[in-house]
């Protein structure tokens, strides 16, 4: 029998405060009152309401819009710049330039987009934020790719152009399936940040096109409100499955 460790309570402890408001937000969006501070009962409502309203549909269309725009963009950047990284040029200076984006706090790469863009009169609107979330998906896909370029053999790619293919049937045939798991966990980590991401968004949008997390944000200024727990929950089921899904994967990558 194991011996309880008193390691557990702090951990415990941290889990706890990490985790019980989220659980607490969830179970407050089942609420059937109208305040988000008393509990009145079971009741689905509130879902009915939030797709009812207008700001929260046209906020969560522009989000899926800018999140699948910029999930192909940083896939397919990340995809080359790993394979370039690793198989072309290696540099530990341009390593570290390529996952600066992912490591910068979103506030200072907020400020430089938005500083570039007023540089070059670069209009701002939905096409502003999604070639702002490409940019640090680009980063956090190129770091999943190289961590299954480690893990393939790159004898295959040898052999293949040994055996008379080109460059890009070697890529297309050999590489591009070796990596696939690594592609996949990618793109839905850069999806997932992407839907969740307020910061970058708020200093690169126009007045005409808010994101859902712009949204939750001018409604939540007026006081929470059990419809926007309903909005964080649905949210979190979002951003929890493709996580995990993004770790399944990567998981899959390190064991082939």
């Amino acid at each position: 029998m194991r011996r309880f460790s008193w390691l557990y309570l702090p951990a415990g402890l941290t889990y706890a405060f990490l985790y019980l408001p989220i659980v607490v937000l969830v179970i407050m969006s089942f609420n059937a009152a109208d305040t988000p501070y008393r509990w009145d009962g079971f009741d689905t409502a509130w879902y009915g309401r939030l797709f009812a309203d207008r700001a929260v549909r046209e906020g969560l269309i522009n989000t899926l819009l800018v999140a699948a725009g910029a999930t192909v963009l940083s896939t397919v950047l990340g995809t080359l710049l790993a394979v370039g990284l690793a198989r072309h040029t290696r540099s530990k200076l341009l390593d570290a330039i390529a996952v600066a984006p992912a490591v910068l706090p979103d506030i200072v790469l907020a400020i430089g987009l938005l500083a570039f863009y007023t540089a070059v009169q670069f209009t701002l609107g939905l096409h502003s934020i999604l070639l702002a979330h490409t940019v640090f998906g680009t980063a956090f896909v190129a770091a999943v790719v190289r961590t299954r370029l480690a893990h393939v053999d790159g004898s295959l790619e040898e052999a293949s152009r040994d055996l008379g293919a080109t460059g890009l049937q070697t890529f297309v045939r050999i590489t591009l399936p070796s990596l696939a798991p690594g592609i996949i966990a990618g793109a839905l980590l850069a999806f997932s940040l992407s839907i969740d991401e307020f910061v970058i968004a708020f200093f690169t949008a126009g007045p005409q096109d808010p994101t859902l997390p712009i949204v939750i944000y001018s409604m939540v200024r007026f006081g929470v409100t059990p419809e926007i727990n309903a909005l964080a929950t649905l949210l979190l089921a979002v951003s929890f499955t493709f996580v995990i899904a993004a770790q399944r994967l990567s998981r899959l990558t390190e064991s082939l």
